[in-house]
């Protein structure tokens, strides 16, 4: 099973989560996991560790995701998104923590030679804390999604992976429709 494959399969079931998370509908989570397995597989044979961990927490929030999502859905109308308001304190904590935790990462990633421990690192916060909001479902994390799925397809791009590299660049472009999407048709619960 060549990296290829699994580039291609990481590619499919990404974009099938990507219009899942876009439509705001559960089963994202269990593609996810699936999406997540695979793409650990090839980001740890390519030595991108940090992206590797990335994945690995995907697979738990995904976990996390599910519960979340159905709890809050019990709580709105029928086929509405349901949003959470995006709080100062919330803000200010994931900033110190993404500065905080890129520095920390990069010089991890250097210990174990990662060939882009810097980009890798802010790919692998940035997302880490996205993908909590998008837990929480805060309509904001499509920002940093914006901006981690760039930041991933440079890392890829960078080290001759094209599938994944057309991955990333479905998801930043798909994350720019999701912001617009979400913002429509959102309903903030209180």
């Amino acid at each position: 099973m060549g990296a290829s494959f699994m580039e291609i399969f990481t590619l499919i079931t990404g974009v099938i989560y990507i219009v899942l998370e876009i439509r705001h509908h559960n089963f994202m989570w269990v593609i996810g996991v699936m999406t997540s397995l695979a793409a650990m597989w090839v980001f740890f044979r390519q030595g991108l560790y940090a992206s590797f961990g990335l994945n690995t927490y995907y697979l738990i929030t995904a976990f996390i995701g599910l519960w979340q999502w159905k709890r809050d859905a019990q709580t709105s109308d029928e086929g509405a998104i349901v949003l959470n308001r995006l709080d100062a304190r919330t803000v200010l904590v994931s900033a110190i923590v993404s500065a905080a935790g890129i520095l920390v990462l990069a010089w991890l990633m250097e210990l174990v030679e990662n060939p882009m421990s810097y980009l890798d690192s802010a790919v692998t916060v940035l997302s880490a804390v996205a993908t909590w909001w998008l837990v929480r479902s805060y309509l904001q994390q499509w920002w940093l999604w914006i901006l981690a799925d760039t930041l991933s397809a440079l890392l890829c791009l960078s080290q001759g992976m094209w599938w994944m590299t057309a991955l990333y660049a479905a998801y930043a472009l798909s994350a720019v429709y999701g912001y617009i999407h979400w913002k429509k048709h959102g309903v903030y619960v209180e």
